[in-house]
């Protein structure tokens, strides 16, 4: 059975799942087999600070969601939120996205999208905003994994408002009834944000008109990742770079094939190794107690 099947039925890969797997394949199965291994106070200290840029343009309230309807009610409506912040105030941060890459349903939540401040585009850039403990440049590796996060939202985006949003394989796949009733506690949530809903099909409606109106906001080819010391959120590096088609489509592949488990997990390459010293799986990894051995 493929780990898709087994782990993600009925359910979509997050982004976060793909750059889990480019990280390190036997590090994701071990993940998915026993669970995911205690929050570091590094990764705390990154949601803290991705909660407080998101409350610097964005103010979230916690809603009751008893249905699959009811979560995609919810966030639709902060898609809808997001892209009407972003035309009226040229930025809003934490935006959800969704849509079909290469086969398989994908979710994410992008950091940032800004509109330039200058005249000569209006096209808006996609920013994420990392955190570290250290005042240094990332390495590679983790660069790498940035692209990829990067990449995928990009995509997720450009189709969503180019309505390339495949609604009939959306209801079969996630089994959804576009006739359902939102309950009053989702109702009063969506109103408060400005839409009148009181069916799925409804919410539904309101996406279908907004990604209609939204197709000169295709995103730049420039990417930014920025890079912050947690220590005083003092910026370290921002770091552009340039969307690659053929690049990302090899690397979804090469994650899919590993979802789909169509082979053997990849161990890290020995250039990388070194993120075996910062893995929870380590003492238990097959590759460690070989390494041991010679």
């Amino acid at each position: 059975m493929s780990h898709l099947a087994r782990f993600r039925e009925r359910r979509a890969l997050a982004v976060t799942d793909i750059t889990a797997t480019e990280w390190c394949e036997k590090q994701m199965e071990f993940m998915l087999e026993h669970g995911k291994p205690e929050r570091t106070e590094a990764m705390k200290a990154g949601s803290d600070r991705h909660a407080q840029l998101e409350d610097e343009v964005v103010r979230r309230v916690g809603v009751a969601i008893r249905s699959a309807e009811e979560l995609w009610s919810v966030r639709i409506t902060d898609f809808l939120v997001g892209t009407n912040q972003l035309m009226f105030e040229g930025i809003t941060r934490e935006i959800p996205v969704f849509g079909v890459v290469e086969g398989s349903w994908m979710t994410g939540v992008i950091d940032e999208i800004r509109l330039p401040m200058n005249s000569i585009s209006f096209q808006p850039i996609l920013v994420d905003t990392k955190t570290r403990r250290r005042p240094k440049s990332p390495p590679e590796a983790q660069k790498r994994n940035g692209r990829l996060q990067m990449m995928c939202y990009k995509y997720l985006w450009d189709n969503l408002i180019a309505e390339k949003f495949p609604a009939e394989n959306f209801f079969s796949y996630f089994d959804l009834d576009p006739s359902y009733l939102l309950s009053d506690d989702v109702k009063r949530y969506i109103s408060s944000l400005g839409f009148n809903a009181k069916t799925f099909e409804d919410v539904l409606k309101y996406f279908k008109i907004t990604c209609h109106t939204l197709w000169w906001l295709r995103s730049q080819e420039q990417l930014l990742l920025r890079y912050e010391l947690q220590a005083d959120d003092s910026l370290l590096e921002e770091y552009q770079f340039t969307y690659d088609a053929r690049w990302f489509k090899d690397k979804i592949q090469e994650v899919f094939s590993f979802w789909q488990r169509s082979r053997e997990p990849k161990f890290v390459t020995e250039e990388e190794r070194w993120k075996c010293s910062i893995c929870k799986f380590a003492p238990d990894c097959p590759m460690i107690s070989s390494t041991s051995k010679c």
